[in-house]
């Protein structure tokens, strides 16, 4: 079971943080935050600081599964996880960059 564990990590990591980060963008939109000074910090700093934290954590996750200690005994479960390791940080990259590159909030329509 714990193989199975061992190749799902990397993609349930990036599954939640893009919940996540999109979910904090659609309430800070909704909120004001990025048009507001006083409050909790600019939305677009949660956002990047979400992105790179979700990018460190990925990079971790990777090199633990490389590593004997939480690494599979097993060289197909080995070479699997790894895969889906690379997966996940490959895909926090990209389909999390909008964040730091695009405007946060589209302005109304009326």
């Amino acid at each position: 079971m714990i193989d199975v564990l061992r190749i799902l990590a990397a993609p349930l990591l990036w599954l939640a943080a893009f919940s996540a980060i999109y979910g904090l963008q659609g309430l800070g939109c909704a909120q004001g935050w990025d048009a507001t000074a006083d409050g909790p910090p600019p939305l677009r700093v949660l956002l990047i600081g979400g992105w790179g934290l979700t990018i460190l954590l990925q990079a971790a996750l990777l090199w633990s599964l490389r590593t004997d200690r939480f690494g599979a005994s097993a060289p197909f479960v080995r070479r699997v996880s790894v895969l889906g390791g690379w997966t996940g940080l490959v895909a926090s990259l990209w389909s999390l960059l909008p964040v730091a590159t695009t405007t946060l909030c589209a302005a109304e329509i009326v």
